[in-house]
């Protein structure tokens, strides 16, 4: 069976979560998913399907390591709580996925289908802010990227990769500058991450890591 196509564009910005078309496109992803098999979402997905009676169950799936349970065939998550944009993200997730194995090799937002487009404006509000908020003080960037769940691995000066969600990661890559240059910060995907989900929602993707690790470290110095 051939993965669902969704609409060709995530219908809200990457900064502000919000447009007035997201809930009736989300709406409409639903009714789409709705018609797939359970088990061949959970495949394409690497979310735990459990069914409940015939025809309904649950999908347990994690968001930044934060567990969330989105109900069968309705597709609503069970934690009232949940932000809108956060629900669209993983209904765009269940569509877009087409079951393609992570790469294991790391790419920059400008190399995923599409994101040239938003290459610039996405490096603003993550890469960049990051790098004038943490300066040249590498441990303090080393401790907020630890907290927020990130993983340390040997690239620039300080590099710590996220589980986004079960097949899509993330990388964070600082490079120290110094009293001439100052400190630059990437933020990297696996490369088949355009196999789950389209470039505007890993924008989102990629601001929400980088509010995470940011909000992290103001509580750590608060």
């Amino acid at each position: 069976m051939e993965p669902m196509t969704p609409p060709a564009r995530f219908p809200f910005k990457p900064v502000g979560h919000a447009m007035p078309a997201l809930e009736s496109r989300v709406d409409e992803l639903r009714g789409r998913l709705s018609l797939l098999p359970p088990n061949l979402l959970a495949e394409r997905t690497g979310a735990d399907y459990i069914e409940l009676e015939q025809g309904r169950g649950e999908f347990h799936i994690t968001l930044f390591s934060v567990p969330i349970t989105l109900t069968y065939p309705d597709f609503r998550a069970t934690e009232s709580a949940l932000p809108v944009f956060k629900q669209a993200l993983l209904i765009y997730y269940f569509a877009h996925s087409d079951g393609t194995p992570p790469a294991g090799e790391w790419i920059s937002f400008a190399d995923l289908p599409d994101g040239r487009v938003y290459s610039s404006a996405f490096q603003g509000y993550t890469g960049d802010l990051l790098a004038k908020t943490f300066l040249l003080d590498l441990d303090a960037f080393r401790a907020a990227c630890q907290k927020a769940d990130g993983i340390p691995v040997p690239f620039g000066d300080a590099a710590f990769r996220f589980r986004a969600l079960p097949r899509v990661d993330l990388l964070l890559v600082y490079h120290l500058g110094d009293e001439d240059f100052p400190s630059t910060c990437k933020l990297l995907f696996d490369a088949h991450a355009g196999h789950f989900l389209p470039a505007e929602a890993c924008a989102v993707l990629g601001s929400s890591l980088a509010q995470k690790v940011l909000r992290v470290s103001q509580a750590r110095i608060v």
